[in-house]
């Protein structure tokens, strides 16, 4: 079965949709990795314990329940240095979504979130022009040039792995997911991309609250769905 999304954001998706961050231009050899739907037990856990072993810092966007339900493991992300994003409430997608309530459930995720953040990213990267554009105003919104496909179940980790250090370079913003339904191609993928761009000089950091963008709202003219 041929997976249904694409590992590289295609060029003309980025022009687009401008005022979305895409990736963070840079010729340093800097790598942005970023984790969605944590915080969970265990896997994510695990992601903060290989990040440590390679002094890398991520970029955890998180679905507000489990927040809730996950204190602890959340404040361990804020102890290790890491960046936090909403990533609404209870994981909406946008196209199915009125837009009153996918607003409602980004406000919902940003109350429990005990640190303010300005970055957020919609789940499945489905967001409507409607709901984009009041929540430009107050937050950047991240998407992503390198989407590894961890959530793939008919994609081996080892091809996951191959499109992954394919795609990436200086700049990349990078998914992956901490988990459950990832984790069998996510806890190969992250160690050995860690391994990979390590030696060869690379290092990984958070991104920052406030990242580059390329274009005015007013230009964002596309919808998608």
């Amino acid at each position: 079965m041929i997976p249904l999304f694409v590992h590289k954001s295609p060029r003309l998706l980025k022009a687009f949709y401008a005022p979305f961050v895409w990736n963070i231009p840079t010729e340093e050899k800097v790598i942005y990795l970023t984790f969605d739907d944590g915080p969970i037990p265990y896997v994510t856990e695990w992601v903060l314990e290989k990040l440590e072993s390679f002094g890398a810092k991520g970029t955890f966007f998180c679905i507000g329940d489990n927040v809730q339900k996950h204190p602890d493991i959340f404040a361990k992300l804020i102890a290790k240095g890491h960046s936090i994003g909403n990533h609404t409430f209870n994981h909406l997608k946008g196209w199915n979504t009125e837009d009153e309530l996918y607003w409602e459930n980004v406000a919902q995720c940003r109350e429990v979130l005990p640190i303010q953040t300005n970055l957020f990213r919609p789940p499945y990267g489905r967001i409507k022009l409607s709901q984009a554009k009041p929540l430009l105003k107050n937050y950047h919104i991240v998407m992503w040039d390198v989407l590894t496909g961890d959530f793939e179940r008919y994609l081996s980790p080892e091809r996951c792995l191959e499109k992954t250090l394919q795609h990436t370079c200086s700049g990349s913003i990078v998914v992956l997911h901490d988990s459950l339904k990832a984790w069998r191609n996510m806890s190969y993928v992250l160690p050995h991309l860690l391994d990979h761009y390590s030696n060869l000089g690379y290092r990984f950091e958070a991104l920052p609250q406030e990242v580059p963008v390329n274009q005015k709202l007013e230009n964002l003219h596309f919808q998608w769905g």
